[in-house]
């Protein structure tokens, strides 16, 4: 319990510190609590204070605080939310061609009581989890996987929720040999003619690429705003995935946006 604790204390951001000192005064009082001196009133002004801060604090972060909350190893990840949001999760695995890639996970949940299909990109909390999640970078079967739950979504009639949480799509040799492209652009045009709601919820994006939309055309959109990038990984890919219409559309849409985030963003003045 101390290392943990330990591990944490290292782990603390600079601009959570007045947070965590709030949180540990109000530990305090609850276990002074226990004797004979009652302490309720101030845990709830405390309580009060710490939820304002809180608000205050993480609705002007800067860009390069996104980064270093985007990197936080112990921020939730898909899975995290899953188990916070959803009941009777039963995770489905592989493509049916190849073979399972665990950075993208999925399977039949409940959510309010409604049944729904469930897929998002998952990371590991350590290097050994990391190796097997592959960093949340998926390759061609991790998008087929994907694919599949969704025509078995639409099968059923269940709405589908996403979870966008990527570095962007794994640019290895042996993915680009196994079709990465076509199997992007193959979730993409299967996506557009669902005939079930899709709802996506954009965690992280460090590097915001065509591969984010292979699970992420959506019906409804919420941007969680911890994304470190906004651009294109390899225009190539655009114009690959997209067609070249498509795709130059894409990047002539998306690089002045770029532009004006690498001059104003991470690198703008303070």
């Amino acid at each position: 319990m101390a290392t943990t604790q330990t591990l944490y204390d290292r782990q603390i951001l600079d601009f959570e510190r007045p947070i965590i000192e709030l949180e540990r005064k109000i530990d305090e009082l609850r276990q002074l609590s226990r004797g004979s001196v009652d302490f309720a009133e101030e845990i709830r002004r405390l309580e009060k204070k710490a939820r304002k801060l809180q608000e205050e604090i993480f609705a002007e972060l800067a860009p390069w605080q996104k980064v270093q909350l985007s990197r936080h190893p112990a921020r939730p990840y898909t899975l995290d939310y899953i188990g916070l949001l959803l009941e009777d999760f039963v995770e489905l695995r592989g493509d049916r061609a190849f073979a399972d890639d665990e950075s993208i996970v999925g399977g039949l949940a409940r959510f309010d009581g409604r049944e729904v299909m469930v897929i998002g990109h998952q990371k590991g909390r350590n290097t050994k989890e990391n190796l097997r999640r592959n960093f949340g970078m998926s390759r061609p079967e991790g998008y087929r996987k994907a694919g599949r739950l969704m025509q078995l979504a639409a099968r059923f009639g269940r709405p589908i929720l996403t979870f966008i949480d990527t570095p962007g799509a794994y640019p290895g040799l042996g993915a680009e040999e196994r079709g990465q492209s076509e199997a992007l652009a193959r979730n993409i045009l299967e996506m557009a003619h669902l005939p079930v709601p899709i709802v996506t919820l954009v965690i992280i994006v460090t590097n915001a690429s065509v591969s984010l939309l292979f699970i992420g055309m959506s019906s409804v959109a919420s941007l969680a705003n911890l994304s470190s990038k906004d651009v294109i990984a390899w225009p190539t890919a655009a114009l690959a995935i997209m067609g070249v219409e498509l795709g130059l559309a894409l990047i002539a849409i998306a690089l002045p946006f770029a532009l004006r985030r690498a001059g104003h963003g991470l690198f703008a003045r303070t």
